[in-house]
């Protein structure tokens, strides 16, 4: 059941004026989040007269929000304003109440999935443009690699890591009463001797080592595929008790247990092809815990390979993330900049006087297209080897002024990896990965705006 607002509190009026004060950015970011139209994207994730009652959305916002500004894991956050009268205050809980669970946190932001943090930030943004703390007359626009939480792939561990989850399942199918009789051996500790196997071979760093690395892994699939086998056997017996007696525990096992040997096949798939000599694999899986990550390169020699996510950030001249997305893999960036221009267009009513990005957006037609938008300013670099008009216009003394502030977006990105969190993220899937970039962005914004409005 929606709650929007707590009980107040008389107590804190009793406390003295300097127990009662928070900290000048805290108080701008309360008052301004004291907007009915924050409460709205709420209204679909609960119901407004069936079940328990929610955290109040006045609480879980601000809670949010110092989370991903300061980076703090949900216990630690919890514990942190139940110790603070400045916090507790600010996230508007009563003295005498306990501060919310750390697992009631993580499903709500579960809960609320990526639509609802869009909503929040569309809501920031519009909010942001009538206050005329967002113009956006100047912008600009690059991409970044958001990564997965997850290990360095490869594919005896990945293989292993199947083995062991498939076994896992099963232990807890078995235990729920299904397929008791269905004969499976766990080969976890099998794979695993193998996998440590390959990593005392690395230690020798010589040509034979590679050789003996292929053999191993091989031995790994071995096991894998045998493993599958029995797990097919054990998924079809259980599937009969499912249809006797319907468990929704059992169900949500075996549809879990369908993900996991979906996903060992596609990883054995990938090893046979590695074997027989083939190193590129097109839409390569990295990860059986998060299956939409991807190998993502970006040219970088302190970092070649990236697993996760791309996103696409957009910052206007006050320093306001004012678009981002986030895609799987690593999309082209030209195709993005035009509809990113477009929203931002829609967002103030008017298109931005200039835009620059580097050279991965530079093309003719992004050239053309902004002018018919109405972009005055373009400061696209272009690939390649430019013609001669084209090199004086580059050499141009406004276009290196509009050139030499787009390298601030390098800056901006920085600091929202190292301060807001989005260099990796800790929700798994796609959907999980834009709800986390979301509230990142959502608490830059407001942060920024306690420091624009002093």
């Amino acid at each position: 059941m929606l709650r929007v607002a707590g009980v107040p509190d008389a107590w804190w009026e009793r406390l003295p004026e300097q127990a009662r004060q928070m900290s000048p950015e805290l108080a701008r970011i309360d008052a301004f989040l004291d907007d009915e139209r924050f409460i709205a994207p709420w209204r679909s994730v609960f119901a407004e007269r069936l079940g328990r009652p929610s955290v109040p959305v006045e609480t879980l916002l601000r809670l949010l929000y110092l989370k991903h500004r300061y980076q703090l894991g949900y216990e630690t956050l919890c514990r942190e304003v139940a110790d603070s009268l400045s916090w507790r205050r600010f996230c508007r809980i009563p003295l005498a109440s306990p501060v919310p669970h750390p697992t009631t946190l993580i499903k709500l932001v579960r809960r609320s999935g990526p639509q609802t943090v869009e909503q929040l930030n569309a809501v920031l943004l519009g909010k942001l443009v009538e206050d005329k703390l967002v113009r956006c007359r100047k912008l600009r626009i690059d991409t970044t690699v958001i990564e997965a939480d997850i290990d360095h792939p490869t594919d005896a561990d990945l293989l292993e890591h199947g083995v062991r989850k498939l076994s896992r399942l099963v232990r807890r199918i078995k235990a729920s009463g299904a397929a008791k009789r269905t004969s499976f051996r766990d080969r976890s500790r099998s794979a695993g001797r193998r996998l440590k196997e390959i990593s005392r071979t690395l230690r020798r760093r010589t040509g034979q080592a590679l050789g003996e690395i292929d053999r191993l892994t091989g031995e790994i699939a071995t096991v894998a595929r045998a493993t599958l086998r029995e797990v097919t056997a054990v998924e079809r017996n259980a599937r009969r008790t499912l249809g006797k007696r319907p468990s929704g525990r059992l169900g949500r096992l075996l549809g879990e247990l369908a993900d996991t040997m979906t996903g060992t096949r596609r990883l054995l798939d990938q090893t046979a092809l590695r074997l027989a000599g083939i190193r590129t694999i097109p839409d390569r899986l990295v990860s059986l815990a998060d299956p939409d990550a991807r190998p993502i390169r970006k040219g970088k020699p302190q970092h070649p390979t990236q697993f996760g996510y791309t996103a696409l950030v957009a910052e206007d001249e006050r320093g306001f993330v004012v678009d981002h997305q986030l895609q799987r893999g690593n999309p082209p960036d030209a195709p993005q900049l035009v509809p990113s221009v477009e929203r931002v267009t829609t967002l103030t009513g008017r298109p931005p006087g200039t835009v620059v990005a580097d050279r991965g957006f530079g093309t003719a037609a992004n050239d053309r297209a902004l002018a018919e938008l109405g972009v005055q300013r373009i400061g696209l670099q272009r690939a390649g080897k430019p013609g001669k008009a084209r090199r004086e216009y580059e050499h141009s003394r406004p276009f290196r002024r509009m050139r030499n502030w787009r390298v601030g977006v390098e800056a901006r990105i920085s600091h929202l990896k190292r301060t807001f969190g989005l260099r990796r993220t800790r929700l798994r899937r796609l959907a999980g990965a834009q709800t986390w970039t979301g509230l990142g962005i959502f608490a830059y914004n407001l942060q920024r705006m306690a420091v624009v409005s002093r």
